[in-house]
């Protein structure tokens, strides 16, 4: 893995800025009108207005000009948010430091945000957060590219040399591209910077397949005459020079991250504390009548990144040999009377709140596999070690979808993979909400596949 640690930036900035709003707030306001709910509101505010301008979306390539725009837009609106407490929660009071209160947030703010961009363009320049890149292709975009890295150190990339079918006697040239995938320094790679008008589409694609699998990000270099796709952003290098950025899944970006964490957290929490708290002696004693063994079925699956962790289930089944073998089937002599029940209703997943918990799993995402059946379906099925880039989950799209159950032939896996990719990069908050819904209805309706 490679020790990134651009990502801490942005959530420091954010926790400054917060807390140079409450200090001001709190040492400069009217004691009288002061409160936690107004401590509260405004920084809440803050945080809303920031994800809606992107006030945090600023990158080592990004530009002077553009921090203007980002302080104006985002203090347009915190300003109106401001006046907004007094004109509803304190009926249209006027308070003296008003004035006072706001000229220094954004005074202080705009400050550290101009100083913060400064040093680190100068830790930059000093030879220090660089990302290292390389090129594949080499025309006249290329080499523009490759001039910027060379002259704007501040910029904070170090440029390792370039990848070409035609070879080059030129000392940055590292090989054709075949030789590009066995390069022994890949590891290091932060950015792939490829160039449109060189390569193929199935090149590309190729390409991109591989720097997902190797966490580098990809960037590509275009054609002037061409037309670009949905998942492609344009971004500006040194005002003219212009490079499509490949979308980054909704997962890679952090605050996505914290939403879903803290989701997880807190429903898997209410179910902890009320249902299973209860529920769990009940089955305990109806389990244990039945036949011999633990209440928890513990069972090695494939997590992110293909790791494995221990995953919980209410036991359904008699101990046997086979367990970690082979999956349940249709009547099934192992199925106990009161397992059945627990995998009709799906009540036999709720421990997996446990691993929600432990960070092992998500309420939603796709479902964990075992280690040796997962070995097969890599050779089945193409794209299937994207699964791995997310959480397993306790509920998926590919459940929901009529994809649960016993895999009978090829195309069910295929299915289930396709809807898991579908998943992965299409996540929004209320997709996961949707996917509990359908999973709740689907619960109390019953499925044909739940055995």
């Amino acid at each position: 893995m490679k020790k990134r640690y651009s990502y801490l930036i942005k959530p420091l900035k954010i926790i400054l800025d917060v807390f140079i709003i409450n200090f001001i707030a709190y040492f400069i306001s009217d004691q009288e009108y002061l409160s936690v709910n107004f401590l509260f509101y405004i920084s809440f505010f803050w945080l809303i207005t920031s994800y809606l301008v992107k006030f945090y979306a600023v990158y080592r390539y990004t530009r002077y000009l553009r921090l203007f725009t980002l302080l104006g837009k985002q203090f347009i609106l915190f300003f109106l948010g401001y006046f907004t407490y007094y004109g509803i929660f304190r009926e249209g009071e006027i308070v003296d430091k008003q004035s006072l209160v706001l000229a220094s947030i954004f005074l202080s703010i705009s400050g550290f945000k101009f100083l913060w961009f400064f040093l680190l363009k100068r830790y930059r320049y000093l030879g220090n957060n660089l990302r290292k890149t390389i090129v594949i292709g080499f025309d006249e975009s290329s080499k523009n590219i490759i001039k910027l890295f060379k002259s704007k150190s501040n910029l904070g990339y170090s440029y390792l040399g370039f990848f070409s079918d035609r070879v080059y006697k030129n000392k940055e040239y590292l090989g054709s591209l075949e030789e590009f995938f066995k390069y022994n320094k890949l590891y290091d790679v932060d950015e792939i910077y490829c160039s449109l008008t060189t390569l193929s589409n199935g090149e590309i694609k190729k390409i991109n397949k591989f720097a997902i699998e190797k966490n580098i990000i990809l960037k590509l270099i275009p054609n002037s005459t061409e037309l670009y796709s949905k998942n492609q952003s344009i971004q500006y290098y040194d005002d003219s020079l212009m490079v499509l950025n490949v979308n980054k899944l909704p997962f890679e970006f952090a605050e996505n991250f914290y939403i879903k964490r803290l989701f997880d957290i807190f429903f898997s929490l209410f179910v902890c504390l009320f249902i299973l708290s209860w529920l769990m002696p009940i089955l305990w004693v109806l389990i244990k009548l039945e036949s011999k063994g633990p209440l928890i079925f513990k069972q090695k699956r494939e997590g992110i990144n293909g790791e494995e962790f221990m995953c919980y289930k209410f036991r359904s089944m008699k101990i046997n040999s086979n367990a970690d073998k082979i999956h349940a089937t249709k009547n099934d002599s192992r199925i106990t009377k009161i397992g059945s029940f627990l995998r009709k209703t799906s009540m036999d997943e709720l421990p997996q709140f446990f691993n929600v918990l432990l960070g092992n799993m998500s309420i939603v995402g796709p479902r964990p596999h075992l280690g040796s059946l997962s070995l097969e379906y890599q050779k089945e099925v193409d794209d299937y070690l994207k699964r791995h880039i997310v959480k397993p989950g306790i509920t998926g799209l590919a459940q929901v979808s009529g994809y649960r159950g016993e895999i009978k032939k090829r195309a069910d896996i295929k299915n289930r993979v396709r809807f898991d990719i579908f998943y992965i990069e299409n996540w929004s908050f209320f997709l996961d909400i949707k996917i509990i819904l359908k999973t709740i209805l689907n619960v109390s309706q019953g499925e044909e596949n739940a055995y």
